[in-house]
């Protein structure tokens, strides 16, 4: 493909590539795609698929997305591949062994990442290093590894490190916080009214211990002490502390451009937007064919330092260290074997009960 390439990453329709499609992405050069469950109905459709958007862009190492955090966000799931327990059942297990968590959580990772490598899936939309507040919504909750923030770095480290080992490039979301939001993002814009001394202390801790991971996404809350007009997706405001306080100098996506917390701003102005903010990739997905042409007219070419950084990233792991799969789940589920039962049954909840 012979197109510049753009500073967006798009889905498909479906598993299938349209012939609109097809000549769509060869003429807008699209960084990357993401995939939702709808993409994946079986390894070989899946695989065909990534074949496919890999020759219309001419890269081996395109960017292929997908939310494969374990739980409830699982875009990958039986009878073809196995179920992964929530960030919130090791959260549970390090308040009873934290060197037994720590361990679980990277066999974890590194299952995950062994499924996404053998599919040609590149990127994982994971770990979390939100922290959840009592009270907040619980679009969060279970996905969450803990509400302290010292166990949520040494969870998310060994879960970035599970992804990487298996040459899967992770995402660190939601920077700089997601926890303390009272309502889903996904319907309507989050507002947290907490002081800067507060966010510094709890929600921006995780994200800065983490702020050498290659990727991150914004989180579509708006912080009233930081910007009070802008959600931190379209906050320059925002983005400068992402930046420089947090010290996030690496590849930071927008979070879905398509959601609801976005309107009614126009859909290439929400790409506008984001990207003027700082942000290097805008992400749009779930939407229709026109609504990807509107998309295009606020996004731009990737250059400059955000290429760089997007060359750094793709380029941060390739090949998957020596692994034994059956070896690593046997070990794994023997792990998770008491605390899971536990956690499936209510009497903890996401490491907060106890």
């Amino acid at each position: 493909m012979s197109a510049p390439l753009s500073s967006v990453i798009f889905d498909t329709a479906g598993p299938t590539l349209t012939d609109d499609e097809r000549a769509f992405f060869r003429d807008v050069n699209p960084f990357g795609y993401i995939l939702f469950a709808r993409h994946c109905p079986d390894p070989e459709t899946v695989r065909r698929l990534v074949d496919e958007l890999k020759s219309l862009s001419g890269r081996d190492r395109l960017p292929i997305l997908i939310d494969q955090e374990g739980g409830r966000v699982a875009r990958l799931k039986p009878p073809h591949w196995h179920k992964y327990p929530p960030a919130g059942v090791f959260a549970a297990m390090a308040k009873r062994d934290r060197e037994k968590a720590h361990m679980a959580v990277h066999l974890n990772a590194r299952l995950i990442a062994h499924d996404l490598y053998e599919l040609g899936i590149t990127v994982d939309c994971a770990p979390l290093a939100d922290l959840p507040i009592k009270g907040a919504h619980d679009i969060i909750g279970d996905r969450a590894f803990g509400t302290e923030a010292e166990q949520v770095v040494y969870l998310g480290r060994a879960m970035a490190k599970g992804l990487m080992d298996g040459a899967i490039v992770p995402i660190l979301k939601h920077i700089p916080g997601h926890g303390r939001a009272t309502a889903d993002s996904h319907d309507e814009v989050p507002v947290v009214h907490e002081s800067l001394e507060m966010l510094r202390a709890t929600d921006f801790v995780p994200f800065k211990a983490l702020a050498s991971l290659p990727m991150a996404m914004t989180a579509h809350v708006m912080y009233t002490a930081i910007d009070d007009e802008h959600m931190a997706t379209l906050s320059k405001t925002a983005i400068d502390l992402i930046r420089n306080e947090l010290g996030f100098k690496n590849l930071l996506l927008s979070d879905a451009l398509d959601m609801k917390s976005m309107a009614p701003i126009p859909l290439g102005e929400r790409a506008r937007m984001a990207l003027a903010a700082g942000c290097d990739i805008a992400l749009h997905c779930n939407s229709s064919f026109d609504e990807k042409q509107q998309v295009m007219e606020g996004v731009c070419a990737l250059e400059g330092e955000s290429l760089v950084r997007a060359d750094r990233a793709m380029n941060s792991v390739r090949t998957p260290k020596h692994f034994d799969p059956v070896e690593a789940r046997q070990t794994l589920e023997s792990l998770l074997s008491d605390v899971e039962d536990a956690y499936q049954t209510g009497y903890i909840h996401a490491g907060l009960n106890n």
